[in-house]
């Protein structure tokens, strides 16, 4: 059997040669996108007319997509990533698609990169920076970050490995997760409180109905005018209009954002030209020993379910026992 494989995740290509030799190895034809994602309905659709996977992006899977035509042939979207807000999985389950993700793979490296961004922002690394590629020599007067409070939005694997690293800095922790049950060294808050005491405030959530725009105009003036707010989860978790007009109001000492409520940042953004703002397009992942891990995950999950194997992570588990499921397993098979 040969299966179709369109790839939309920018980083399969760019880091994935093992995954993609992977599928070549079991038949598998590849396809890659002409525009890499987040694609939308359009775009998407027309991308997977005749495919029976997708390496997906953050793209547009939503229940209009799974409707249409060109998708009837699809039978996996595997996530390059954790992250599958972007997928309608009750619409995928009905349309008998199975839906993969590839957790736990990208924690340290996005956590590492929080770090990047706070120490960036906090001590104006980008600033300095700047004023080099200039030919100035101006300095920019930042802030301390040992010592400091530091409160975790998020309270999963990605928001616990940014508080193991605190601990080397002597910084108290404040977390806030009305879902995770986790215990370690730090203080579980409410919302408010940890906006309150925080001298860094860190978003490692993922984005659901009832925490989207969570960081509001008010929200945000909860926080200290010498705090700094670092995002590596999801754009539309903050109102960026109101972070905007808090940072030039000078409400908040700085921010640094990897992550966008539109992606990619459209250049007309009013983003782009904020004082006391660091900007990277969506990379807290991007470390090539990473790239591969999660590549080859993904990759993986098709491979499985092309040879009659569950996959390791089934993010709708339900529409492998459907009768509208457009792939059949092995009783006796284990993934790999």
């Amino acid at each position: 059997m040969t299966w179709k494989v369109l790839i939309t995740a920018r980083a399969a290509c760019e880091a994935g040669a093992q995954a993609r030799q992977l599928l070549e190895q079991v038949g598998c034809k590849l396809t890659i996108a002409d525009t890499f994602g987040p694609l939308d309905v359009p775009q998407l659709a027309a991308a997977l007319t005749g495919h029976d996977a997708v390496i997906a992006s953050a793209d547009a899977y939503s229940a209009g997509l799974f409707a249409r035509s060109e998708t009837h042939s699809l039978k996996c979207v595997s996530r390059w990533g954790v992250g599958v807000d972007c997928v309608d999985l009750a619409a995928a389950t009905q349309a008998g698609v199975v839906v993969c993700n590839t957790p736990g793979l990208l924690d340290e490296a996005v956590a590492d990169y929080a770090w990047a961004l706070l120490f960036a922002v906090a001590r104006k690394v980008t600033a300095g920076e700047r004023s080099m590629e200039g030919g100035d020599w101006s300095i920019a007067w930042g802030h301390d970050i040992h010592g400091k409070t530091l409160g975790i939005i998020g309270f999963g694997r990605i928001g616990q490995a940014v508080a193991r690293r605190a601990a080397g800095f002597g910084m108290r922790v404040l977390g806030h997760d009305p879902y995770a049950h986790v215990h370690g060294d730090f203080e579980r808050v409410e919302l408010d409180e940890l906006l309150q005491e925080s001298d860094f405030v860190s978003l490692h959530c993922s984005l659901t109905d009832e925490n989207r725009g969570m960081l509001s105009a008010e929200r945000l003036c909860l926080m200290k005018p010498s705090a700094y707010l670092i995002n590596t989860a999801r754009g539309a978790l903050v109102d960026e209009t109101a972070l905007v007009a808090c940072l030039r109001a000078g409400h908040l000492a700085g921010a640094a954002l990897d992550a966008f409520a539109n992606e990619p940042l459209p250049a007309s953004s009013s983003l782009r030209n904020c004082p006391r703002l660091v900007l990277t397009p969506h990379q807290a992942f991007n470390s090539s020993e990473t790239g591969e891990k999660v590549s080859l995950a993904a990759a993986t999950a098709i491979v499985d379910l092309l040879q009659g194997r569950r996959p390791a992570n089934v993010v709708n588990p339900d529409v492998l026992a459907s009768d509208a499921a457009r792939v059949s397993l092995q009783s006796s098979t284990t993934p790999h």
